[in-house]
């Protein structure tokens, strides 16, 4: 029995080996592409403006160095002992006081709006289809198939035909 089985096997396979292959033209009924959505991010961007307040005119800060140095030197004058260190440091923050206010006298401070831009960025995904291949209808010795390829294939489609015994 076993004989048998090895003999039908190498029947086949002979057979299988008798068989031929040729290359032929079909013509090619309906070509239709093939699309998938693909997501592809993009910035977004916007522009707005917002009012910010700034400070105007400009401070003179001269006046409050000069102001602590001579306060410093006449308070470091009329202490004695260690009561002298506190007096000319007492002495420094008077006359920069004084000094910042001969200084700026009659500059008040002001304030304006000025607009600002501000600009504020997301990402979007945008949909875009995107080719895949074909989905090609042919007919040969008035059989129909169907197969998906990469490319258009044109009029005609070279189709490889195969022969066996039956």
């Amino acid at each position: 029995m076993k004989n048998a089985l090895a003999l039908i096997a190498v029947a086949a396979e002979a057979a299988a080996a008798h068989a031929e292959t040729f290359v032929d033209q079909a013509r090619v009924r309906n070509v239709e592409p093939q699309y998938e959505n693909v997501a592809v991010p993009r910035q977004e961007c916007s522009s707005q403006y917002v009012n910010e307040v700034r400070r105007t005119g400009s401070r003179d800060y001269g006046g409050a160095i000069v102001g602590g140095i001579a306060g410093a030197l006449i308070g470091n004058q009329v202490g004695l002992g260690h009561g002298r260190e506190a007096a000319t440091a007492t002495g420094a923050v008077v006359g920069a006081m004084a000094g910042d206010n001969v200084a700026n006298r009659g500059q008040s401070e002001q304030y304006v709006e000025v607009p600002r831009e501000v600009t504020s960025c997301r990402t979007v995904q945008d949909v875009q289809p995107r080719l895949t291949g074909y989905r090609v209808d042919y007919e040969y010795h008035g059989q129909a198939y169907s197969t998906f390829m990469p490319q258009d294939p044109g009029r005609t489609l070279r189709v490889r035909v195969s022969v066996d015994p039956v």
